[in-house]
């Protein structure tokens, strides 16, 4: 379906927060309910968003095409949607453990970094510790908490020891944790 409304960049951020709150971390501040599979009706979403929201089917569909981080997925029938990855509450994403590349790249603040050598990387409130394929990434995520730090993970060699990876389908690669011995910080 072709795009009929004019949408405002700034209007466009404002619902991609929105959708990441409810559809990561509280689905019910507006009575929203997720499938197991953190799937929503878009109709019910429609429904329960604060009417300053002003949300339309158009407007969810502009902001998961437009978003640059690509974190959300509509259905194919786009009658559901869903948040990629990133989630405090419990949902199954229905992802398959994937060989990793040999080296990805983890972005943090300088703040963390004694404390992330230390004890390694943990999910915190996610289910997954975050992943990037490349340096760019990782230091724009960086970036987000302060000065910015990039740590290299040994991801194949983590892979070959038994760990887990899993491709998320924005292309953030994902893991439990990542211990302390398979990080190496970058200059």
């Amino acid at each position: 379906m072709a795009t009929t409304e004019k949408i405002s960049h700034r209007q466009l951020v404002k619902v991609s927060k929105f959708l990441s709150f409810v559809l990561r971390h509280k689905p019910d501040a507006i009575g929203l309910t997720l499938d197991a599979q953190g799937w929503a009706s878009v109709s019910e979403l429609i429904k329960k968003a604060p009417s300053e929201m002003s949300l339309t089917a158009d407007l969810i569909r502009q902001v998961v095409i437009t978003n640059d981080k690509q974190r959300f997925s509509l259905s194919e029938d786009e009658q559901r949607i869903r948040a990629n990855q990133g989630h405090s509450i419990k949902i199954d994403l229905g992802l398959t453990p994937k060989e990793p590349p040999p080296v990805l790249y983890h972005g943090t603040a300088t703040r963390f970094l004694a404390s992330i050598l230390r004890e390694g990387l943990h999910p915190g409130q996610r289910h997954h510790v975050h992943l990037s394929l490349d340096m760019k990434t990782a230091t724009s995520v960086g970036q987000r908490y302060g000065k910015p730090v990039v740590l290299q993970v040994a991801s194949g060699e983590m892979y070959r020891q038994g760990y887990e990876f899993f491709l998320s389908e924005n292309g953030v690669w994902l893991t439990e944790i990542v211990p302390p011995g398979f990080l190496a910080r970058l200059e």
